[in-house]
């Protein structure tokens, strides 16, 4: 594949600031918010891009596409991301760049563990960052110039999107959810709140993922609030 892959971009070639012209990105992401950055940095980048939400549907994808560049979230709704990372590192040929993401940067040596390329911290919004790391792991020969940062390095991702996310997260704490809910609308939220640069949402989420029940109320409050007065536009 690492053959075939650097045939086809010398093929291509590189357009001025779009270094990643032809590649295929394929992110397994449950935050839309943090799924629409990734789509800003892959238009910026030249790159096409694919998304998938959840194991499951990723798999489906895999089925069916080859993607040059694997990004998996390390918290999905199914599982957790690094089983994923391990499926695909193991899989001959192999898929050229599989980076983890989290908003947790603990979680960077389970990802690297398993087998991936390299990380991305949340939030990711910085161009030369993304297209740094994904150039950087490309098979030898076929990385390009990456971008080299300035004033319009980074991406500011449609708020519309971070209200579907907390839609998503509103609809979870809904009723009496269980511990396992809890745990993933904590996990998730810290995510987003992460992406959106929203400390208050963060320190609730956190405090949902270590105490349950006595922090459920507080985090309520802060995701129906930001819903009501249309705080995320």
């Amino acid at each position: 594949m690492a053959e075939d892959l650097n045939d086809f971009l010398a093929a291509r070639g590189p357009v001025a600031g779009r270094p990643l012209l032809g590649l295929t990105v394929l992110v397994v992401e449950d935050s839309r918010f943090a799924c629409e950055a990734m789509r800003l940095l892959c238009l910026r980048s030249g790159a096409r891009i694919r998304r998938a939400d959840c194991l499951r549907s990723a798999r489906r994808h895999l089925q069916t596409y080859c993607p040059t560049v694997v990004i998996i979230d390390m918290g999905l709704p199914d599982g957790c991301g690094a089983d994923l990372i391990a499926e695909l590192a193991a899989v001959t040929p192999r898929v050229p760049v599989i980076l983890g993401t989290s908003g947790d940067a603990d979680l960077a040596g389970r990802a690297m563990r398993a087998g991936a390329n390299g990380f991305l911290p949340k939030p990711i919004e910085s161009l030369a960052l993304f297209q740094g790391l994904i150039l950087a792991a490309l098979p030898e020969g076929a990385a390009r110039p990456a971008h080299p940062g300035g004033a319009g390095d980074v991406v500011t991702p449609d708020p519309m999107a971070l209200r579907d996310d907390l839609v998503h997260a509103a609809s979870l704490l809904d009723g009496t959810p269980n511990d396992d809910t809890l745990d993933y609308v904590a996990q998730f939220l810290a995510g987003v709140a992460l992406s959106a640069h929203d400390e208050p949402l963060g320190d609730a989420a956190r405090a949902l993922g270590r105490l349950h029940g006595p922090g459920l109320g507080d985090l309520n409050r802060l995701v129906s609030d930001r819903l009501a007065t249309g705080s995320v536009f």
